[in-house]
């Protein structure tokens, strides 16, 4: 007869909570605290790009309210990864450098989750590949080379509502990077003015793009206040490559509007 259903095995809390396991001496006391961030951020990301390939299929099938719910919870679980910097930063630059050695090579910059929220939001650079080595994450990234990003879907779902979407847009090649597109600027004025489902997927994509620079701000000041100018774990620059990072927008064509509406 097998056991009963019970919370700690639905959840698998027995494993879950054995993953936390500090590598410094003592150990150090916020080596803990480091861990669980991280940890939990990487379930955030495995819950955002759960809700992003939802949200580009309910897009593509033309379904505008799944869109627009699962943008809400999108923009949620973002106010959520800006919040859990608060707690990070009750770590002290001392507290930090305790047990900073101990991480090695190790580094943020090899979160391949994150690099797959980049390209399906369409931020695609083939020579992050490198950082991941032949596998399962690598071949993740791969495949999304090859398929449209939620800019791409969102366009797509424009031009089945009757918009005129250029052609060379909707046929693009699709391991690059979105770019900014003067035709696709003038359709979406004529967007914004007709109102309607459309429009406030417009502005919550907007949302979107200002929720995910919000956190990249949050996140390179906790870095400076941290480790200041110092070279990141991993051989990054640290704070000044993720600098580089801030104010590109993801859906540039949304903001370039803004002053011709």
């Amino acid at each position: 007869m097998s056991k009963p259903l019970t919370y700690l095995r639905y959840l698998k809390l027995e494993e879950l909570l054995s993953l936390q396991q500090p590598l410094s001496e003592g150990p150090e006391h916020d080596e803990h605290l480091f861990i669980v961030i991280h940890q939990v951020y990487e379930l955030w990301f495995k819950q955002l790009l759960h809700e992003f390939r939802f949200l580009r299929e309910a897009l593509l099938r033309g379904d505008a309210a799944s869109a627009l719910s699962a943008l809400k919870r999108v923009l949620t679980i973002l106010k959520t990864l800006v919040g859990q910097v608060d707690i990070i930063e009750t770590m002290t630059p001392l507290s930090f450098n305790a047990f900073r050695s101990r991480l090695e090579a190790a580094s943020g910059f090899q979160s391949a989750q994150f690099r797959e929220i980049e390209f399906l939001l369409g931020h695609r650079r083939a020579e992050v590949l490198a950082a991941h080595p032949a596998g399962g994450n690598r071949d993740r990234l791969e495949k999304l080379l090859s398929e449209p990003s939620l800019y791409d879907a969102f366009l797509r779902y424009l031009h089945a509502q009757g918009k005129p979407v250029p052609r060379e847009v909707l046929e693009r090649d699709l391991a690059k990077p979105t770019a900014a597109n003067e035709s696709v600027q003038d359709m979406l004025i004529t967007v914004y003015r007709d109102g309607g489902f459309p429009a406030q997927l417009c502005e919550r994509l907007v949302d979107l793009d200002e929720g995910l620079q919000e956190w990249r701000y949050r996140h390179v000041k906790m870095v400076e206040r941290t480790i200041g100018a110092k070279i990141g774990t991993g051989g990054s620059a640290g704070a000044a490559y993720l600098r580089e990072t801030l104010f590109r927008p993801l859906f540039a064509d949304l903001w370039a509007i803004r002053s011709r509406l």
